[in-house]
């Protein structure tokens, strides 16, 4: 029992210090501009600063907070789906296909009358999340359904790798894209709008809610499938939503931001590596820890190289390969698993 309590506590202390890490997050998004620290006692009261702020610097926050909550649960998602806590949202081909949108979009403009009406009407975010649901639908199809966990990693190997294909063939025919995708590859959540954060809000709140009903079921699937149907669990359609939430969570961040890498990977498996918690508890936690990273990442990407600033994907990369090698060192050296 006092074993209990004192996970219980571990647990909500946690939650507590996300949620304090998103608040002062927030607070500080008000006052880190292009040329770093840009605060005072009186910003509101300067009309250009207080639109500023409005219009660029919190949109710019909130969505790169819930863009880490998105990636955050995608990546506690697909690592409870497939049992492999290496596993990250880009698993399924999602981040290929967006990337694909993406290009054609760019690369029809002009093209034919047809296709200079239809593009920008879909929109270069309305392409990425196309892209993005359309690569994972197309990874089920190959797999020929969701029964089989091996069938599905493979066939997500083989879409991202020929979607990726195509986007560096289509590049290379038109090399005016090169420097926009590059940017898109690399993630930036520059361009964010109030407009995507009431969007990605919505999906992260209906995406939170189906996940934290399914927890049981993840629960059971990861005792093994065999184990999950003897409980009377129908396996096939829990992998079907969650392969769908998966798919629209990832799809949904990546159209809005671009491709930025770890936050999906390092978000569940930080919290676990805190306190053991159920998938229901984890769902939370893993989008609340997604969230913090992504929005102190971003606003370290803003001041590292003032008055420019780098790709927040590019920051994230970095610190995630030097979390893993602390993680492998750590492991090597205790004799544990590193993971």
């Amino acid at each position: 029992m006092q074993g209990s309590a004192r996970h219980g506590l571990r647990c909500h202390a946690l939650a507590v210090a996300l949620v304090a890490g998103t608040i002062v997050a927030f607070a500080l998004a008000v006052v880190v501009g292009v040329e770093g620290w840009q605060g005072g006692a009186t910003w509101w009261d300067d009309p250009f600063t207080r639109q500023i702020v409005w219009e660029i610097r919190l949109p710019r926050t909130m969505g790169a907070w819930l863009a880490g909550a998105l990636l955050g649960l995608a990546g506690m998602v697909a690592q409870g789906l497939f049992r492999n806590p290496l596993a990250d949202p880009y698993l399924l081909g999602s981040a290929s296909g967006a990337a694909l949108g993406v290009v054609l979009v760019l690369s029809t403009f002009g093209m034919s009358p047809v296709l200079s009406e239809w593009a920008p009407a879909l929109g270069v975010t309305g392409a990425a999340f196309l892209g993005g649901v359309i690569a994972v639908l197309l990874t089920v199809a190959l797999a020929a359904g969701v029964q089989d966990t091996l069938r599905l990693l493979l066939a997500g190997v083989v879409v991202s790798t020929v979607l990726g294909a195509v986007v560096s063939m289509v590049t290379l025919r038109h090399p005016g894209l090169l420097a926009y995708v590059q940017t898109y590859l690399l993630g930036s959540t520059a361009l964010v709008g109030w407009v995507g954060v009431v969007l990605m809000m919505i999906v992260w709140a209906c995406a939170i809610a189906v996940v934290v009903s399914t927890g049981l079921a993840l629960d059971a699937l990861g005792m093994g499938e065999d184990t999950a149907r003897s409980l009377g669990l129908p396996v096939s359609q829990v992998r079907v939503v969650l392969i769908l939430i998966l798919g629209l969570t990832t799809g949904t961040a990546v159209a809005q931001t671009g491709i930025i890498a770890f936050v999906g990977l390092a978000a569940a498996h930080m919290v676990r590596s805190v306190v053991p918690v159920r998938h229901a508890a984890l769902a939370v936690l893993s989008s609340l820890a997604g969230g913090v990273l992504l929005a102190w990442t971003d606003l370290l990407a803003r001041c590292v190289a003032v008055p420019s600033e780098w790709p927040v994907g590019v920051v994230t990369a970095f610190l995630g390969g030097c979390y893993l090698l602390g993680v492998l060192h750590l492991g090597k050296s205790t004799g544990r698993g590193a993971l």
